[in-house]
This record gives structure tokens, sequence and C-alpha cells, in this order.
């Protein structure tokens, strides 16, 4: 891997769910462009000495990539809001998807509920209610999105699509 002062540096979390960060080159020490690179980081502002990984791309300033891959970034953010309800026993979840700008399709937001009851013998633990009935959300969320996938795929090809899970 190899960069130069103002190309951008994209990184992806190494934990599920967290952020994508995207900075620009600040400062490069070594004239052979190989690392580490000093990164403005574009969320805080703040300069930090970037080591890359695997999960590093370098988007050059002309345009190009480093590395294998496609020839542009892209860089947007998905909330899920999760909201559980419990009473009596019962426990009701609902996730709800916030997908960020739709540039061809309009997932916009997407909902999906999950329920869990205890078995009248069990002690009450709202925590494993809790658990299941996320779950549940979750995963028909998740269906539900496979779903609206496919249909976009269908959409552009004019063919039946099925994404292999």
């Amino acid at each position: 891997m190899k960069a130069t002062v103002g190309d951008r540096i994209v990184v992806a979390s190494g934990v599920v769910g967290g952020a994508v960060r995207d900075g620009v080159v600040v400062g490069c020490p070594h004239d052979d462009g190989s690392p580490p690179y000093r990164v403005r980081w574009s969320d805080t502002g703040e300069e930090s000495l970037v080591f890359p990984g695997p999960d590093t791309l370098v988007r050059r300033d002309d345009g190009d990539e480093g590395g294998p891959g496609p020839t542009t970034a892209r860089s947007v953010t998905w909330q899920i809001q999760l909201t559980l309800v419990e009473s009596a026993g019962s426990t009701t979840a609902e996730a709800t998807l916030v997908a960020g700008p739709a540039e061809h399709g309009d997932v916009g937001a997407m909902r999906a509920v999950g329920h869990a009851r205890k078995d009248p013998g069990d002690t009450e633990v709202p925590l494993i209610g809790d658990e299941v009935a996320a779950g549940r959300a979750l995963r028909r969320l998740a269906d539900a999105l496979i779903g609206q996938a496919e249909q976009d795929i269908s959409a552009q090809t004019g063919h039946k699509a099925h994404v292999h899970t």
C-alpha cells in the first residue's frame, strides 16, 4: 500500500456495528509512500498515525485506488433502533432500520416486530425475554432487507433474483 499527502484513507471498523472512518493523509514520512501515514479524520478533525491493515483503503488524489477493489470508495451509515416493551411475562421488540439517503431505491426505513412470552412455570427474567424478542425482530428485519435487495436486483436485471444467505 502506497499513499501521498492529500490521498483519502477509509478504514472499516474491526467490530460489528463499528463506524467506518475516513480521513485525509496529511503526512507521509517515507519518500516511497509506504506506511505509516499521518491522517486527519473527517469525523473528529484529530490527527493520528495510521499503520493500515487489510481493512484499509487508500484512495489516491487522482481517483485511483491503492490495492485491489472498486475505483471509488463509498461510506454510508444505517442505524437500527430497537424498542422493547415488557409486560406480564410477554415482551415485544420493534426493530426499525433508518437507512442513509437512498441512491437508487428507497430503503428509507424498514420495520419488523418480534415477540417473546415466558412459560408460566419459568422464573421471570426480563433480560431473556428482551433477547428473544429482539433476536426475532432483528431476524425478521434482516429477512425483509434481503427481500428488498432481491426486488431491487430483479428490477435492475429483469430476472427473478435470489440472494443466498
